[in-house]
């Protein structure tokens, strides 16, 4: 009996750990991808030049969209194992939200990528006009700072929502997210490097579940 409950226990504890782990690696791989597309493009979009002449620039924002995929991979894995923590106390309104913001995220994210993948492969073969360029400069942005963000906003405030219902985060770390949130639905538009509120938080909420569980577990 003992060793049956205590076997119950550790495949309890084991979703939020998997959600912890994937959250780090997606906060991290985002943190990074951010970092590099910033430093490599401007955020003025009238202003392309720098990129568009540096084949070292270029191959920048190329690796950090080579880690996008990944970044993605494990976002969905961290949405996925939370579900699965949350199990018949998930409310089903919050969650449907919160699967919906996720997934839209995550399809925005790759939809930017595939468009600045295809304006580095159009580039580097000199195959591109102004006007073509700035398109698609137009619409990776949108796609990215307008649908991605405002989707990770909306995560934020059902994320926050279910994890306070149902004791996975405290009531601090909701707070910091309801306010992250307020500032990705508002101000994001106008300033590119708020972009990273939403991967430091999510960073902020693993690690928060990672070294509760490693509490835990720990032997009294």
């Amino acid at each position: 009996m003992t060793t049956t409950a205590k076997a119950t226990g550790q495949q309890a504890l084991a979703p939020p750990r998997g959600a912890a782990i994937a959250g780090v690696i997606f906060s991290v791989l985002m943190i990074v991808c951010l970092g590099l597309v910033r430093y490599a493009i401007p955020a003025d979009l009238t202003e392309p030049d720098p990129w568009l002449v540096e084949p070292d620039r270029r191959r920048v924002v190329g690796l950090a969209l080579d880690l996008v995929p990944f970044a993605g991979i494990a976002f969905l894995w961290f949405v996925g194992v939370l579900r699965n923590r949350m199990g018949e106390r998930e409310d089903q309104f919050f969650a449907t939200v919160f699967l919906g913001s996720g997934l839209l995220f995550v399809a925005s994210l790759f939809g930017m990528a595939a468009v600045m993948r295809a304006l580095i492969e159009t580039l580097a073969r000199g195959r591109i006009g102004r006007d073509t360029y700035y398109f698609g400069r137009w619409m990776s942005d949108a796609l990215f700072n307008i649908f991605a963000i405002k989707m990770a906003g909306v995560f934020i405030i059902s994320t926050c929502t279910i994890g306070l219902r149902t004791a996975i985060i405290p009531r601090w770390v909701a707070n910091i997210g309801y306010a992250c949130a307020l500032v990705l639905l508002l101000v994001i538009a106008n300033w590119k490097w708020i972009t990273f509120v939403f991967p430091l938080w999510m960073l902020l909420v693993s690690t928060y579940i990672l070294l509760s569980e490693l509490r835990f577990l720990d032997p009294p």
